[in-house]
């Protein structure tokens, strides 16, 4: 009777752990109170506005608009009230005069030759700068991948530091006083940043869909057409309007790289709109706005890709 009685308590003893475990474990339910208590803290911390952030939002914003708005009303003020009115008042009398008396002074030459050197620039930068990150990124060789560093080591090196040597060399090339002398220095700085650019983004395509290309019998022209430059159409463009907004914005090359009023481009038309239009403040402003219009529709076109483009690579 007492051996049968031992494994029934031994039973009894193994099995009580085990239901003491269970019921440990037992998830007690809430009650409503409880669960709205949680909802509503859920509710609060996620519609908690962001004042501080809000604040230097339209702070910064404010910065931007006002000089913008400045220009602007300037530009349509008349110059005999430019000092009786309020200057961030709208014109009592607006006018588009200023806008005519810069487009008499050879405006549309100088801007002519900005778009010129503006447009060759960017095309030759896009057109080196792909294919080059096309053999950094699909080239095994040593070699390549020195000429990438030496490509990396123009980025640090300033435009200023070379601005004699350069000059030296146009003269040399015989192009002194010409539009190809702000072409050639530009497109040399300029390709540098745009490799790195491409190149982190192109690291970006799977390289499955290169071998597909290859096993489909597609030459390196053909993939580099087909697959690499629709995939990296955002980097193209963010390179793009970059390289042309510091084309167009370039003072120092045609400072010193020209000489005739022929071959001036807007930042050094502006600075001779500046001592000319002494006294014309709306119509130095006026030319401002004329110059700005092209970067600016530029900008509006490709905005879309300038931030993809931009982040590229760098996240990893």
């Amino acid at each position: 009777m007492s051996a049968t009685l031992a494994p029934a308590r031994e039973a009894s003893s193994t099995t009580t752990p085990a239901s003491a475990t269970a019921s440990s474990n037992k998830v007690v339910p809430m009650n409503d109170r409880q669960v709205q208590k949680i909802r509503k803290r859920t509710r609060t911390t996620r519609q908690m506005p962001n004042f501080v952030g809000g604040f230097f939002g339209w702070f910064w914003l404010a910065v931007i608009i006002l000089p913008i708005y400045y220009i602007i009303v300037t530009s349509l003020r008349q110059p005999q009230h430019m000092f009786s009115e309020n200057t961030l008042s709208w014109p009592s009398h607006p006018t588009l005069d200023a806008f005519g008396r810069v487009l008499a002074n050879d405006f549309l030459m100088y801007f002519g030759n900005s778009v010129f050197v503006t447009v060759i620039s960017v095309i030759v930068i896009l057109a080196v700068s792909v294919m080059t990150s096309y053999v950094v990124v699909r080239s095994r060789r040593r070699s390549v991948q020195r000429i990438f560093q030496v490509f990396l080591l123009g980025i640090a090196i300033p435009i200023q530091a070379t601005i004699i040597p350069v000059y030296y060399l146009i003269l040399q090339l015989g192009l002194y006083d010409t539009l190809w002398a702000l072409i050639l220095p530009s497109i040399a700085f300029a390709t540098p940043l745009s490799v790195l650019i491409l190149t982190n983004f192109m690291r970006d395509v799977p390289n499955e869909l290169f071998e597909s290309m290859k096993v489909d019998g597609a030459s390196e022209w053909r993939t580099l057409w087909s697959l690499v430059l629709p995939l990296t159409r955002p980097a193209i463009v963010t390179v793009g309007v970059y390289n042309a907004l510091q084309v167009w914005n370039s003072f120092l090359f045609p400072l010193v790289l020209t000489q005739s009023t022929r071959n001036r481009v807007m930042p050094l038309a502006l600075w001779g709109f500046q001592g000319e239009f002494s006294m014309d403040v709306p119509g130095v402003l006026a030319a401002v706005v004329l110059s700005v219009l092209p970067i600016l529709a530029t900008y509006i076109i490709g905005r879309r890709h300038l931030v993809a483009g931009l982040t590229a690579g760098f996240g990893k």
